[in-house]
């Protein structure tokens, strides 16, 4: 490509990439996942998949936004449709694992890994994240990973909108609990200082 052509594209606003790649040009739909593809891995990565796993589920999940981007009306963020796809993937791909380590071990309880502070005393996010249940992993990074409003939130992850809400709550609630400290001690510190 040239670099007229790539500075073009990148000069043009989503709705009107997704236009043009629902008429065939993959260069345009190349400048989608270019703007979008690392925020979109980010989200994954934040519902709990690991780098790579989120490396392959953003792939296929712009595999499938390429194969149904005639469906983009640009009624809303492309990066919140791609997110949205990105997300359900993510929950198959969970969902399948979690029935097979189940019929694995014979067991259900949750396997997910509390967070804990780092040597220093911080806690980040993304391990934060962790110490959540799915459902509201899941929640609290699409409500606010990705931008979706609960109904939006809901929708793609096939919930009442009253779950999404109790999800994102609780989730919210026990975030700050975890990353208080932190907080507590940086402000501690400067009343100190």
């Amino acid at each position: 490509m040239s670099r007229a052509e790539r500075h073009r594209l990148s000069s043009l606003h989503d709705v009107e990439l997704a236009s043009l790649s629902a008429a065939g040009d993959r260069q345009a739909f190349g400048e989608l996942v270019r703007r979008h593809g690392s925020a979109v891995r980010g989200l994954l990565r934040r519902m709990g998949a690991s780098a790579s796993e989120a490396d392959d589920l953003a792939q296929d999940a712009f595999i499938s936004a390429f194969e149904s981007i005639s469906e983009f009306r640009g009624e809303g963020a492309f990066a919140a449709w791609v997110k949205k796809i990105a997300a359900r993937a993510c929950m198959r791909r969970m969902q399948r694992a979690r029935r097979l380590r189940d019929l694995a071990t014979a067991s259900v309880a949750d396997d997910a890994p509390a967070a804990h502070p780092d040597p220093g005393g911080r806690m980040d996010l993304d391990e934060a994240l962790k110490g959540l249940n799915e459902g509201e992993r899941f929640c609290v990074s699409l409500c606010y990973g990705a931008g979706l409003s609960h109904a939006e939130a809901a929708e793609a992850l096939n919930l009442p909108l009253g779950t999404v809400k109790s999800h994102v709550k609780r989730g919210l609630d026990k975030l700050r609990a975890r990353l208080a400290p932190e907080v507590q001690s940086v402000e501690g510190r400067r009343d100190n200082g």
